[in-house]
C-alpha cells in the first residue's frame, strides 16, 4: 500500500488556498486595526478573536453537515466552492474600506469593515472543515500521517506564497516612516492565488469515486476502526477511546493557546519591541515556513517508524525552546540576525512535527461516515484556544511588557506536553506485511 502523492498533492490544493487567506489574515488585520483604526490591543485582539468564536460553532455543523451531504460532485465539494467564491468577493472589500477610512474617517466605515469581515469569516468557516475532512476521505487510514504531511506542506506553500509576495510589495525601504500602507495589491494576489488552486482541486479530483474506492478498501480492513456500532447504526467510542480523544483534544486546545499568540501578534511585536516593519517579521515567518515544508514529508516518514504521539512530543519540547529562545533573541539585538533565521526554521519543523500527525490521530478514532464530524472535533479544540488567546495576549502584552509575547507562547505549549502523555489510541499500529513488499509503506 503507497501513497498516491500527485493525487494528495491536488487534494492539497484546498488546504493551500485556506493557508495563504489565514496568513493574510493574520499579518494584515491587525495592522489595520491598529495603524488605521486605532484600536487598542485588547479590542483587536478581541476582533481577531472572533473568527475563532464563530468557526467554534460554524466548523463542527458544516464537518458535520458535509458528511451528510451528497451531491453529484461529492460531499467537500460544493462547501469548497461556495466558500471560496464569497470569500475571494469579501476579502477585496476590506482594503477599500481602509483607504477610504484613512482618507476621510467615518463611524459608518469602521462599521461596514466589521461587517464585511464577520461576512469574509463565515464564508471561510463554511467549508474549512469540508475542505479538510476531503484528505481523509481518500485516503485509507494507515497512510493518513503521510497524506496529512502532504496536505500541511501543500498549506505552507499557501503561506509561503503570500509571504513572498508580502516580502517583495512592502520591505521596510517601502514601508518605514510611511502613514497608511495600501494593501489592496496584496488582496488581490492572495485572490487570485486561492481562486487557481481550488480551480485546480474542481477540475482534476473527482471526489465521488475517489470516496467510494477508499471505503471499499476500509471494509476490507475492519480492525483499522477504533470505533464500535451502538447497535442503532451510530458511532460509539469505548470509554478508554473517548479518554484519550478527550487528552488528544485538550493538548491541541493547549498548543494552539501558546502558537497562535505568536503569530497573531508577531507583526507588531517585532515593530514594538525591535523597530522592524512588516517586510522584515514577513521574512522571518518565511524562514519558519519554509523550515516547515522542508520538514514535512520527513516527518510524515518518521511518524510511520516511531510513531505519531512520540513524533508530536518531540515538536512540543523543540517548540517551546524556540519561543523561549525567541525572547533572549528580540530582546538581546535590535534587528534580525542569522541566529533568528536559524531559530526561526526550527520553529517551522516543531510545528510541522505537531501539525502533520495531529488530525490524523483524531480522525483515526472515528468510522468513515464521520470523518468531517470529527475534523470539527479538531478544529473545536483549536479554535476555541485560539478564541482566548489573541485577547489574553494582547492584554498581557499591553498592560506588562510586549517581550512577554515568548514567554506565554512557551509556557502553553510545553503544557500540552502533559496532556499528550494521557493519550494512549491514535497511533495507527502495523499491519502484517503480505507477500514481500506489501503495506512496505505503511504507519507503525
Amino acid at each position: 500500500m503507497k501513497l498516491n502523492y500527485k493525487r494528495t498533492f491536488l487534494v492539497g490544493m484546498a488546504f493551500l488556498s485556506i493557508c495563504a487567506f489565514w496568513q493574510m489574515y493574520d499579518n494584515i488585520i491587525p495592522k489595520i486595526l491598529i495603524d488605521t483604526f486605532h484600536m487598542n490591543e485588547t479590542l483587536s485582539g478581541a476582533i481577531l478573536g472572533a473568527d475563532n468564536f464563530l468557526a467554534l460553532f460554524m466548523l463542527p455543523f458544516f464537518g458535520a453537515l458535509s458528511d451528510r451531504t451528497e451531491t453529484k460532485i461529492g460531499k467537500r465539494m460544493p462547501f469548497i466552492l461556495f466558500g471560496t467564491g464569497i470569500a475571494l468577493i469579501a476579502m477585496n472589500i476590506l482594503p477599500i474600506l481602509d483607504n477610504s477610512y484613512y482618507a476621510k474617517p467615518s463611524t459608518f466605515k469602521i462599521v461596514s469593515f466589521v461587517i464585511v469581515l464577520g461576512i469574509l469569516l463565515i464564508a471561510m468557516g463554511t467549508y474549512r472543515s469540508p475542505a479538510v475532512a476531503l484528505m481523509p476521505d481518500v485516503t485509507p487510514k494507515p497512510l493518513r500521517s503521510k497524506a496529512n504531511a502532504v496536505i500541511n506542506l501543500m498549506g505552507a506553500v499557501g503561506g509561503m506564497l503570500y509571504l513572498v509576495v508580502t516580502a517583495v510589495l512592502y520591505p521596510k525601504a517601502k514601508t518605514a516612516g510611511v502613514a497608511h500602507v495600501n494593501y489592496q495589491i496584496l488582496f488581490i494576489v492572495v485572490a487570485a492565488i486561492m481562486f487557481v488552486a481550488v480551480a485546480l482541486l474542481y477540475v482534476f479530483i473527482k471526489e465521488p469515486v475517489l470516496v467510494a474506492e477508499n471505503r471499499k478498501l476500509e471494509e476490507q480492513h475492519p480492525e483499522w476502526n477504533l470505533a464500535e456500532d451502538d447497535g442503532s447504526g451510530h458511532e460509539a467510542l469505548p470509554r478508554e477511546v473517548k479518554r484519550s480523544l478527550g487528552f488528544l483534544l485538550a493538548s491541541i486546545a493547549l498548543w494552539f493557546i501558546g502558537y497562535n499568540a505568536v503569530t497573531s501578534w508577531f507583526t507588531v511585536y517585532i515593530g514594538v519591541v525591535m523597530g522592524e516593519g512588516i517586510g522584515g517579521a514577513s521574512t522571518c515567518l518565511l524562514v519558519a515556513t519554509a523550515g516547515a515544508i522542508v520538514s514535512y514529508i520527513p516527518i510524515g516518514n518518521l511518524a510511520s517508524r516511531i510513531g505519531r504521539k512520540k513524533t508530536i512530543m518531540g515538536g512540543i519540547i523543540l517548540l517551546s525552546v524556540m519561543f523561549f529562545i525567541g525572547f533572549i533573541l528580540t530582546s538581546m539585538f535590535t534587528s534580525i540576525n542569522r541566529i533568528m533565521y536559524v531559530s526561526f526554521a526550527l520553529v517551522g519543523l516543531a510545528w510541522a512535527a505537531i501539525n502533520v500527525n495531529s488530525l490524523p490521530m483524531v480522525v483515526e478514532m472515528c468510522k468513515g461516515s464521520d470523518i468531517g464530524k470529527f475534523t470539527g472535533y479538531y478544529y473545536t479544540a483549536s479554535m476555541a484556544a485560539q478564541i482566548v488567546t489573541p485577547t489574553l495576549a494582547g492584554t498581557l502584552m499591553r498592560l506588562i511588557s510586549y517581550k512577554v509575547l515568548f514567554i506565554y507562547g512557551a509556557v502553553f505549549v510545553r503544557l500540552s506536553f502533559v496532556t499528550m502523555t494521557q493519550v494512549r489510541h491514535g497511533d495507527q499500529k502495523a499491519v502484517a506485511k503480505k507477500g514481500l513488499a506489501a503495506y512496505e509503506d505503511m504507519d507503525d
